[in-house]
């Protein structure tokens, strides 16, 4: 047995909130030297926890392919999109292998931001790992709209907004969107940009269903921040968020689980 196959079978589904993939699952075509990919046990766990076969998944920022192997490999139905034509090529060649599957998968270039070609409430899951700040850039400022060249929080937060309107948009009352991101730093000191985002969802109509803390293993960047780390005082980041929210049903009572962050009543962030 190849290590590929391997890998596949010793796959076990996750049952806390707290993830790690010391080995990064390779089976398929996936590729773990793709720098900024999400591990494929991530949207295996997502796909089979929050789907069903023959289901519409959708991941608007489909990079390298790993949520559209995964449909094809679960033998669900897949739209991937990107604003780089390079990823949407990538990914069609990821999609080329052998595997008898009823499914489809359809990827092409476009924006998370207007997701023009998909109805309102037609999509049963969305799955996706966006691209945050600059911390590795797909396009060298040659994408206009490119979240991958923003530097600024606050630029990238505003602009993901848009494509978290759409998101609610084309998702199904009563199903899920799980997107995975990090954190940073600027000037040595912690920006929760997790956070941030999480805050752009709920004011947007989702309510949090998971935050899930996955373990960062072999980052490219630990051991070139290390010494820095050391000499200023600080943590290197080594883990993520990955939240699950949920697109509510028509007319449905949240007051359960909704409440204001802030006892005063002034703060429009509910859960």
């Amino acid at each position: 047995m190849d290590e590929k196959n391997k890998l596949l079978l010793d796959f076990k589904p996750e049952v806390t909130t707290c993830w790690s993939f010391p080995e990064r699952g390779n089976w398929a075509t996936h590729n773990p030297k793709y720098r900024g990919n999400y591990a494929p046990q991530i949207a295996r766990n997502i796909l089979l926890q929050y789907s069903k076969e023959a289901d519409i998944i959708l991941d608007p920022m489909v990079g390298s392919g790993t949520t559209l192997i995964e449909c094809k490999l679960l033998h669900r139905n897949g739209i991937g999109i990107d604003i780089n034509s390079k990823a949407v090529e990538l990914t069609k060649k990821t999609l080329d292998f052998e595997f008898q599957t009823n499914s489809k998968q359809t990827v092409y270039q476009g924006d998370v931001r207007s997701l023009n070609k998909i109805s309102d409430n037609s999509i049963d899951l969305i799955c996706t790992h966006p691209p945050y700040l600059n911390l590795v850039t797909y396009s060298d400022g040659k994408i206009e709209g490119d979240f991958s060249n923003i530097s600024s929080p606050n630029k990238f937060c505003s602009e993901l907004e848009y494509g978290i309107k759409e998101m609610f948009r084309v998702l199904k009352p009563n199903h899920y969107c799980a997107v995975l991101i990090g954190d940073t730093r600027k000037g040595q000191h912690f920006v929760p940009l997790s956070h941030i985002v999480l805050q752009k969802f709920l004011q947007n109509s989702f309510v949090l269903k998971e935050e899930i803390i996955k373990a960062q293993h072999n980052c490219t960047y630990s051991k070139r921040w290390e010494s820095k780390a050391k000499k200023f005082g600080f943590y290197l980041i080594m883990h993520e968020h990955l939240f699950v929210f949920r697109k509510p049903g028509e007319n449905e009572d949240l007051s359960r689980i909704r409440w204001s962050m802030i006892p005063d009543g002034k703060s429009n962030i509910l859960y």
